[in-house]
């Protein structure tokens, strides 16, 4: 492996290909998102998960060997940004096999595990169920449709274990937060990616206002620790650019120009004139 590999993970519906899709162009990588929908095993198994889980398993171990040995090949000409990592598979496993079934998974694991790349650096999405359980509905797969909230929260918890336990390199990531619709939450954990995989700094948008974030119909409590974090973000902006090699004065202008009309909502939503 020439170049660095970058695989997000978390439990369905918690935005895994989503953030692979908005981190691989801003770090210059090759996307790798997992064929799910090729297995004509798992609208079956969502309906009757005992009946359809070895078949489901194992034409997904085996899809899922054949995209990392091509995304092994694709690492030797660029990075990559994957929505997955190999280890996944048998933690599903694990969770939905068991007896003679799993025993025979393993034996196929271990041979083709050995023979895939290990991620550089993985991302651990995590959510409580309530927001994963929202997402998937909000997504509206037909074959996800009626997801069980049981089975959704014992997967949670096998990830938690799994990354209790795991040795290599990940960051943890609150995937409550809305990374698609709040710029200011994806470039932080872009600055967290590039920090990790050891790349330089890249140069950073300017912050994002919108004054509907303030909401008067919204608690004022609420609205004044909202305008306060869109302030310390900023500050965390304009301390960057303030210390960056070299200095652009247009840019610490622009965001101290910011930094001043987050002070004036939160002088307006304090009720300070």
């Amino acid at each position: 492996m020439t170049h660095w590999f970058l695989a997000i993970e978390g439990v369905i519906g918690v935005g895994k290909t989503t953030l692979a899709r908005m981190l691989a162009p801003a770090l210059g990588a090759y996307p790798v998102l997992e064929q799910f929908e090729e297995n004509p095993f798992l609208p079956h198994f969502y309906r009757d998960r005992a009946r359809y889980a070895f078949p489901t398993q194992i034409f997904f171990l085996l899809s899922r060997y054949r995209q990392h040995q091509e995304l092994a090949a694709r690492l030797e000409r660029e990075p990559v940004v994957s929505d997955y990592m190999f280890a996944k598979d048998r933690l599903f496993a694990h969770l939905n096999l068991d007896g003679d079934e799993l025993a025979l998974y393993e034996q196929l694991h271990k041979a083709l595990a050995e023979k895939t790349p290990q991620p550089t650096l993985v991302l651990y999405l995590r959510a409580d169920t309530d927001t994963l359980m929202a997402r998937i509905a909000l997504r509206d797969r037909p074959y996800e449709r009626g997801m069980d909230r049981t089975y959704i929260e014992r997967l949670r918890l096998a990830y938690e274990a799994f990354f209790s336990t795991y040795e290599g390199p990940f960051l943890v990531v609150d995937a409550t937060r809305n990374f698609v619709q709040d710029e200011n939450v994806f470039q932080e954990i872009l600055r967290e990616v590039r920090g990790a995989l050891g790349l330089g700094p890249a140069q950073q948008p300017l912050p994002v206002f919108t004054r509907t974030a303030f909401s008067p119909s919204a608690p004022a409590e609420e609205t004044l620790a909202r305008a306060f974090a869109d302030l310390t973000r900023t500050i965390g902006f304009l301390r960057e650019a303030l210390f960056a090699e070299p200095r652009d004065p247009q840019q610490v202008a622009r965001i101290l120009q910011i930094c001043q009309q987050q002070l004036a909502a939160i002088a307006q939503a304090a009720g300070v004139s």
